[in-house]
């Protein structure tokens, strides 16, 4: 299953427009994203890295070690993301363990 399906019915997306930032290298971190629809940047220093597309995760490891984060994302496209915080993820796991496999 593609984890952007686990969030299919969100009903208060993160929406990003073409060039919009989601959040950059050093930012405070408390939660992850699922990319719902388009594509994203991961850039660090100014490299892109990876593009992140309908089912990626983003962020997870704010849910891991709180460190900041350690890349900036930026939408290359028009996105819509389903944010989860801790006690977001928890649930979702509890309910889907599949979901936590994923994200390890």
């Amino acid at each position: 299953m593609n984890p952007a399906e686990l969030f299919s019915h969100e009903t208060d997306p993160v929406q990003l427009a073409s060039g919009d930032t989601l959040f950059g290298a050093g930012d405070a971190a408390d939660c992850m994203y699922v990319v719902l629809e388009g594509t994203l940047n991961v850039i660090v220093g100014e490299q892109v890295v990876e593009q992140s597309t309908r089912g990626s995760i983003i962020g997870e490891m704010a849910l891991i070690d709180r460190t900041p984060r350690g890349a900036t994302v930026v939408a290359h496209e028009n996105a819509k993301l389903a944010k989860i915080d801790e006690r977001r993820f928890n649930r979702v796991i509890q309910q889907n363990p599949f979901f936590a496999i994923h994200v390890m």
